[in-house]
Order: structure tokens, then C-alpha cells, then sequence
């Protein structure tokens, strides 16, 4: 249990260093829940739904400068196990962007940013506990690339103190990343615990967005049937942290913050086939100097086990 202890401590030590992703457009947004169990490669399709108010007046209070912005995106994405220990993740966006401000719309749709990561399994641990339970321990660590695929129009960026740079269907930059992931599980129950760090690039224009964390703790129960079909619900929170971004060297007022969500979740499986998907509700926020709110968010998601 004492190491049980240290490995949980030592991921949310990691996950309070500082960053995350607030927009979940083209800037990024590593979540992607608890991942079903596969032996070899998993394909499938992810879909985010986010949406954010912009542009707020004083106190969080409504002016003609506020907008609504949605984004979703259609990701195609696939996990590859190579051997025992190692494991490639790899993820093309596809992204649909739009705001509204008093009745006008614009809307943005195309490639994102495309994300490659590698893993390795620094231990898997498996012994008998509680009258002979069986208890599962497992820690993945590694990093990544997210390529500079996604379209960035330096147009959208405007120079004003209530504007925010998160139009946008990429970021034109090279960034990087490293993460972890932490699962612990008694037969059923288990609890699943990861953090990502990201660390962005200045683009082309001289721009470049905050570093990003984003550290989630999930508890969940597979309820198994048959041996075939397994539901696993799953409840938990997510804490994300952004800095602030830097133009032309410059601070930019109206970016970073962090935000506490609570999240809500099932995982099925089914043979060869898995379903999933998630909602997820602001808990407490503070935003781009408040400026911006977060509303709820969901992810969909289907997926081949090979």
C-alpha cells in the first residue's frame, strides 16, 4: 500500500506544477477518459463538444462585445501496443469552430492539429489482497509532438484587451508534451488517475500560447456480464491550469486561468467493440482574467479493439 500511496501522491504533485487546455479548439485538450482494455491496437472516433462565452463585461456581466463560441471536433485516433511495455498514440482532429456575437456568425471548419505520443509501462503490478481480491497496479509514462497541421489566421488574432486568441482551428507551432497515467484496480473497482503537461512553441507570427496542465481522477466499476459484455460508470474530477499566452513577447492579459470540473462517465465494452463517452460540468473557474467562461462539455466515442 506504501507504494500504492507514493505513486498517487507524486502524480497529483506533477499535476499541480502549472497548465492545461481551457478552449478545446484547435489550441488542444488532451482528455480522452478511461481507456478501454486492449491487447494489440485500438482505432477509433472521438467527438468533443465545447463551449465557451467570451468577451465578458465586469463581474462576469453580459455587454454587445460578448460572444458565444462552440467548438466540436471529429477526431480520428488509434493506439498501438508494441510488446509488453511500449505504446504509440496518434490523433487527427477534425475540427468544427463557430461564434456568434449580436446575431452574426462565423464559423471555421478543417484539419487540427495532429498529436503523436509514445508510452512506456514503468511497472504492472498484479497480487492477491482481501481474502485473495485480485489487485491491479499499472503506470504509464512518456511524451509527444502535436504538428503545426492545423490552419492559423493571424487575422482573428485582434489587439484588443478583451479579445482572446482561442479561434482558431491550430496553433502554427510545434509544441510538446509528457504525461502519465496511474490505474489501480480491486477485481471490479478501480481508480484511474493521469496528468499531461504541455509545453507550446512560439508559431511564425511570434505568438505562443500558455503551457498547459490537465490532471484528471476518476473511480469506476465494471460490471461484467457473461464474461462478454462489460458497463463500467465512472465519476471523478479534472483540473486544468493554463499560463498565460505571450505575443511579441508580451504578456496577453486576457489568456490562461484554471478551471475544476466534475465529470460524469460510462465505458462498454462488448467483444471487439467498445462505446464511451462523458459530461463534463464547471465546477469553479477563473479564466482569461475572467473575461471567459466555460459551460459543459461532452465527449463521444467509439472504438475497434484488435
Amino acid at each position: 500500500m506504501k507504494k500504492i500511496t507514493i505513486t498517487v501522491i507524486a502524480l497529483f504533485l506533477f499535476a499541480n506544477a502549472k497548465a492545461c487546455d481551457i478552449c478545446g479548439c484547435g489550441v488542444g485538450g488532451y482528455y480522452i477518459g478511461i481507456l478501454p482494455e486492449f491487447y494489440k491496437h485500438i482505432f477509433g472516433i472521438r467527438y468533443r463538444y465545447n463551449s465557451l462565452k467570451t468577451h465578458l463585461g465586469a463581474g462576469g456581466g453580459t455587454t454587445y462585445l460578448t460572444t458565444q463560441e462552440r467548438y466540436q471536433t471529429t477526431e480520428l485516433w488509434g493506439a498501438w501496443n508494441i510488446g509488453k511495455k511500449f505504446r504509440i498514440m496518434a490523433a487527427v482532429p477534425y475540427a468544427f469552430n463557430e461564434r456568434k456575437n449580436q446575431g452574426v456568425s462565423k464559423k471555421k471548419n478543417g484539419v487540427g492539429d495532429i498529436s503523436i505520443n509514445g508510452y512506456y509501462q514503468l511497472f504492472n503490478f498484479k497480487k492477491a489482497v482481501f481474502s485473495k481480491k485480485l489487485m491491479i497496479q499499472t503506470l504509464w509514462i512518456g511524451g509527444g509532438v502535436k504538428l503545426a497541421t492545423g490552419k492559423y489566421t493571424p487575422a482573428d488574432k485582434q489587439n484588443n484587451s478583451q479579445n482572446t486568441n482561442l479561434f482558431q482551428l491550430g496553433t502554427a507551432s510545434y509544441d510538446f508534451s509528457v504525461h502519465a497515467m496511474y490505474d489501480l484496480r480491486i477485481q471490479d473497482a478501480g481508480l484511474n488517475v493521469s496528468a499531461s503537461y504541455k509545453m507550446n512553441t512560439a508559431n511564425k507570427y511570434d505568438y505562443s500560447y500558455g503551457n498547459k496542465l490537465n490532471t484528471t481522477a476518476q473511480l469506476y466499476f465494471k460490471f461484467r456480464v457473461k464474461n462478454k459484455f462489460t458497463i463500467a460508470p465512472n465519476t471523478g474530477i479534472t483540473y486544468e491550469n493554463s499560463k498565460k499566452d505571450i505575443d511579441n513577447q508580451i504578456l496577453v492579459d486576457v489568456s490562461g486561468g484554471n478551471l475544476l470540473l466534475g465529470t460524469l462517465g460510462v465505458e462498454t465494452t462488448f467483444k471487439k467493440l467498445s462505446l464511451g463517452g462523458n459530461w463534463q460540468a464547471p465546477l469553479s473557474q477563473n479564466l482569461a482574467n475572467g473575461f471567459v467562461k466555460a459551460n459543459n462539455r461532452v465527449m463521444l466515442h467509439v472504438s475497434f479493439l484488435l
